[in-house]
């Protein structure tokens, strides 16, 4: 697997999905006309219920008449934000045979295509990039994470806007913790008629999730050295 650059202050639009997919709780699996809730998946992840793999070489033949499958992920903030929807994942392929929602092993699927939709847009992602995407430390215990500080630290997190460059508008109602990974925090900035989001970077990429409670008091402890020279929030 690729390792993530050092220099780098927010994940890959692969990396955001490989950790889309292995948070996942559940999934709809749309098949031969047909849709299927697919709920607990075992802590694995959508990847641990369907098993990828390298579309057919030109001159392979397969066996029987394939069955076109689609893999639907949504991606929603655990903390309450407007706007909670992150982004969504679509996973396209081939099945071997009819999609058996019942199943308790692996469903085997070729890979057609990955999207990813968010914010920025709608971004193609291949096998390869994201066989390639390094699993984020972070992705299974992001909730947890982030509904920890603000349960139990939220008057902590006002000051990391000092951190935030450039500064931040004025006329800011609430700052919320949205999204974690192993490049920093995202906080939503939310105003009385719009919001946005910003980018509060580690100083290194975390390599272990053990190292997350260092970087937060690194944050924290940066932010109490500058001085407040503003009322970001009221």
């Amino acid at each position: 697997m690729r390792r993530s650059h050092p220099l780098a202050t927010a994940p890959t639009a692969a990396e955001r999905t490989r950790s889309i997919l292995a948070a996942a709780h559940s999934m709809t699996v749309v098949s031969d006309g047909r849709h299927a809730e697919v709920h607990r998946l075992d802590g694995e992840g959508a990847m641990g219920h369907v098993h990828l793999h390298a579309p057919l070489e030109t001159g392979e033949h397969r066996t029987g008449t394939p069955f076109p499958v689609k893999l639907e992920l949504t991606d929603i903030a655990p903390t309450p934000v407007r706007d909670r929807l992150r982004a969504r994942v679509t996973l396209t392929g081939l099945l071997a045979g009819p999609y058996d929602p019942a199943a308790t092993g692996s469903t085997c699927m070729e890979f057609g295509q990955a999207i990813l939709e968010d914010a920025a847009g709608r971004t193609y992602i291949t096998l390869q990039e994201l066989e390639d995407a390094e699993l984020d430390p972070v992705a299974t215990s992001e909730a947890s994470l982030l509904t920890h500080l603000l349960d139990d630290h939220s008057d902590l997190v006002p000051r990391l806007l000092r951190l935030v460059r450039p500064a931040p508008d004025t006329g800011v109602l609430r700052a919320l913790p949205v999204a974690l990974d192993r490049y920093g925090l995202t906080l939503r900035l939310e105003y009385p008629r719009t919001h946005r989001d910003v980018r509060v970077p580690f100083r290194t990429p975390l390599a272990h999730l053990d190292h997350i409670g260092p970087q937060i008091h690194a944050l924290l402890s940066a932010a109490r050295r500058l001085s407040h020279t503003a009322h970001l929030l009221p």
